[in-house]
């Protein structure tokens, strides 16, 4: 006669994706950036420089075309395809880390473990960034019609004094907010380990959500560390960006070290 096994608790497993990080820890990573920035530290600036020219570009080609109405989900859009602006500045850290020579041309010119697995990365945050900015004309044109867009002196009291426009911001806002998760799950971590590991893009980004989800606080601490920070750019015309986004970009690569 079969005698049935008895019923054992399941083998206890190694958690493979928890670090197990306070949120202040988040903080460590910024002061960690802020000491790779300051060696030899005209390198990052002008990388910094380099990304502030090209947003004004941008935003002066936007403006130029007609196309204002997209500016405010541009804006948000950055955020999704800084982390691969960022490259280089992960570049200088690992290298930092290294000790390797450091330069801004090494920085500009970076050559990835992955190979071409970053640009397919960046194919897809473009498209993301693109998606994003296409729903929020979708929610402006649901709320406000076919209206033309009423220009960027208007836009503020037709948002904040107007029952359709309280109501656009809430759902804007809900929206956004998905985008904004979505992408920062994939894209916190995927780029640096496309740099510095032999990894496909889509297991990149897996591996990002995964870490992110499962250390969420303090991930979230550092999204939110990252979101003050670009305001306060843009409170400052961008030119901010010269100092903020190397600031962040190695401090991300010190964040991607402490949680991989």
């Amino acid at each position: 006669m079969t005698t049935i096994p008895a019923v054992l608790p399941p083998t206890p497993r190694k958690q493979t994706w928890n670090r197990q990080l306070a949120p202040s820890i988040a903080f460590t990573w910024l002061a960690a950036g802020w000491r790779d920035l300051k060696v030899q530290p005209l390198s990052s600036l002008m990388y910094g420089a380099l990304v502030f020219l090209v947003s004004v570009a941008i935003v002066i080609g936007l403006v130029a075309f007609g196309w204002d109405y997209i500016l405010f989900p541009a804006f948000a859009g950055f955020m999704v395809v800084g982390p691969l602006l960022a490259i280089g500045l992960y570049e200088k850290s690992r290298r930092i880390a290294s000790g390797e020579a450091v330069s801004l041309m090494r920085m500009i010119f970076v050559n990835p473990r992955s190979g071409g697995q970053v640009l397919f990365t960046g194919i897809l945050l473009c498209l993301l960034m693109l998606l994003w900015m296409r729903a929020a004309v979708i929610i402006y044109a649901l709320f406000f019609g076919l209206r033309p867009f009423p220009g960027l002196d208007h836009i503020v009291p037709m948002l904040f004094t107007t029952p359709t426009g309280w109501m656009m911001l809430i759902v804007g806002s809900v929206v956004g907010g998905l985008f904004a998760s979505f992408s920062f799950a994939i894209s916190a971590l995927s780029i640096p380990m496309l740099l510095n590991e032999r990894v496909d893009a889509l297991t990149a980004m897996g591996t990002s959500t995964a870490l992110v989800w499962n250390n969420l606080p303090v991930m979230l601490t550092w999204g939110m560390i990252v979101l003050g920070l670009f305001l306060v750019s843009l409170a400052t015309g961008l030119v901010g960006l010269i100092l903020v986004f190397p600031l962040l970009g190695h401090g991300t690569w010190h964040a991607y070290q402490a949680i991989r």
